[in-house]
């Protein structure tokens, strides 16, 4: 099993340097989460109807209809595809993103990648790998701006992996890139952060979130993480319930998991529930997203959560699937207010998680999947930094 170690790192530095650079960039005021994004390949796109009053009667519209009466449908594609069929209205921004503009030399991403290498300011940095960084922030900026003139939503810019166990590096990248993002006018409102759900993580979370920079949670695969992340405020926290599934068959050991499958109950689902009624029990404000859908009962098994991350398959299926007129089937919320109100939490659920208990709490599956997850966000930034030093300077700019 692949684990992490959780190292101490202190904040009193990071708190300050989120004081002093307040002044080399507008913070304008953060709007409600109206949409937003996941990481899969490239950008992911949200369903573009959404009607929270309307009744649980699915009449003659399709499957997908009724679902988006309840939560957010947020399909899983990539940038280059199903435009026409799912226009996009928010986009992600990261380095399997930019793998995938520098594999296709042909679309109109690639311009904002040569610019960036081809960049006077990085050109002029004494050292290889501070010209490398600078590039690299450059490029995601670059096509983030250019995303956020194609989308109405927010554009969520993907933070280092490799940052992911040091607070004070993690703001200061966010700054950076929020910086850059400030110099061709794209507004902090329109941008997210997605940021890795290690305790150092959250921290930068919870010290972002106080200047009104939006964060979003992922490799959450654990109730303390989830609790943690809504206590620091996190915008987005974002669950992968099939990943946690696969682990549950292949494994055993861990009390999360175990304690869900003793009740008869998919571990990864049993987590979405636990954490959405946290939650909206406890007021916090965060936005629960369910991605690593395997299959359409997923979906029907969520109703309710914020946001749910639906792959092409699956959401073609619900768009073509019609409910008759005299058809008495209707969809069933499992996830709302009530629920919350109703389910009842342990008094070790309840605490004011610190970096000690957070460590406690992380069991293997947690442990083994986050540390997966950042690994391979990690060599695909390694990859992206050998594709640039490769193609660095590019031609014809």
């Amino acid at each position: 099993m692949s684990t992490t170690p959780f190292h101490t790192t202190s904040l009193t530095s990071s708190s300050t340097l989120l004081q002093n650079r307040r002044a080399q960039f507008t913070l304008r005021s953060v709007c409600p989460i109206s949409s937003f994004t996941s990481h899969r390949s490239f950008t992911q796109i949200r369903a573009s109807y959404t009607d929270f009053s309307a009744s649980p009667n699915t009449g003659g519209r399709t499957e997908l209809d009724a679902l988006t009466q309840y939560s957010e449908v947020v399909p899983d594609t990539v940038v280059f595809d199903d435009f026409e069929r799912f226009p996009p209205t928010a986009a992600t921004v990261s380095s399997s993103l930019l793998l995938g503009i520098c594999s296709l030399p042909d679309t109109a991403f690639k311009g904002s990648v040569d610019t960036a290498l081809a960049d006077k300011e990085c050109y002029g940095l004494e050292t290889p790998d501070a010209r490398m960084t600078c590039f690299v922030n450059k490029a995601l900026v670059n096509v983030g701006g250019e995303l956020s003139k194609l989308v109405p939503g927010r554009v969520s810019t993907e933070v280092d992996a490799r940052l992911a166990y040091d607070t004070h590096a993690i703001i200061g990248k966010v700054e950076k890139l929020l910086q850059l993002y400030n110099s061709i006018d794209v507004p902090a409102e329109r941008l997210l952060f997605k940021i890795p759900a290690t305790w150092q993580g959250i921290e930068a979370a919870r010290l972002l979130e106080s200047e009104g920079i939006q964060t979003h949670m992922t490799f959450v695969y654990s109730f303390c993480q989830a609790a943690a992340a809504a206590q620091a405020g996190a915008s987005v926290i974002q669950i992968f319930v099939g990943r946690l599934r696969d682990w549950a068959r292949n494994h055993s050991g861990d009390p999360e998991i175990d304690a869900a499958l003793k009740r008869g109950e998919d571990p990864g689902l049993a987590l979405v529930t636990k954490a959405y009624n946290y939650i909206h029990k406890y007021g916090h404000k965060s936005k629960l997203m369910v991605a690593s859908i395997r299959n359409k009962q997923d979906v029907f098994n969520v109703l309710g959560v914020d946001y749910i991350i639906t792959p092409l398959k699956i959401l073609q299926a619900l768009k073509e699937s019609v409910t008759p007129d005299d058809d008495k089937y209707t969809f069933v919320k499992r996830l709302s207010s009530q629920s919350a109100a109703a389910y009842n939490f342990t008094d070790e659920e309840l605490v004011k998680w610190d970096q000690l208990s957070f460590a406690s709490g992380m069991g293997p599956a947690a442990l083994e999947l986050l540390a997966s997850g950042m690994d391979g966000h990690s060599n695909q930034a390694k990859r992206v930094e050998e594709l640039f030093g490769k193609i660095w300077p590019p031609p014809n700019v």
